[in-house]
C-alpha cells in the first residue's frame, strides 16, 4: 500500500493550493484518511481528516479556511488550502488510518508561503 501526494508549491498570503493523495494498493473507501503537517523542529499536526462515512475534522489552525475532500473513484482525497498564511508553510503529509494496522504516510509535499 503506498500513498503519494501532491500540489505543493510556493503561495502568496492569502493564496490558494489543492493538495492530492493517491493512494494505491488498496480501496481508500474503507479507511480514515488524513491529512498532516510539519514544520522543522516541531511535532507533527493533524490538520484535517475525513472518515470512511464523511466525518470531518479539522484542527483549530486551519479550520474555515481548510477543505478536506475525497473521491473514492479515484482512490483520492483532497485538501483545499484556502486564505494561506505564512504559518502555514510546512511539509503536508498524507496517510491512510488502517485502524489496528496503523498508519501509512506518504513522502510529502511542501507548502510555502511566502510573498
Amino acid at each position: 500500500i503506498q500513498v503519494v501526494e501532491s500540489g505543493g508549491g510556493l503561495v502568496q498570503p492569502g493564496g490558494s493550493l489543492r493538495l492530492s493523495c493517491t493512494a494505491s494498493g488498496t480501496d481508500i473507501s474503507a479507511y480514515t484518511m488524513r491529512w498532516h503537517r510539519q514544520t522543522p523542529g516541531k511535532r507533527r499536526e493533524q490538520v484535517a481528516s475525513i472518515s470512511s462515512i464523511g466525518n470531518i475534522n479539522y484542527s483549530d489552525s486551519v479550520k474555515g479556511r481548510f477543505t478536506i475532500h475525497r473521491d473514492n473513484a479515484k482512490n483520492t482525497v483532497y485538501l483545499e488550502l484556502n486564505t494561506l498564511k505564512p504559518e502555514d508553510t510546512a511539509v503536508y503529509y498524507c496517510s491512510i488510518d488502517l485502524r489496528a494496522a496503523g498508519l501509512i504516510w506518504g513522502q510529502g509535499t511542501q507548502v510555502t508561503v511566502s510573498s
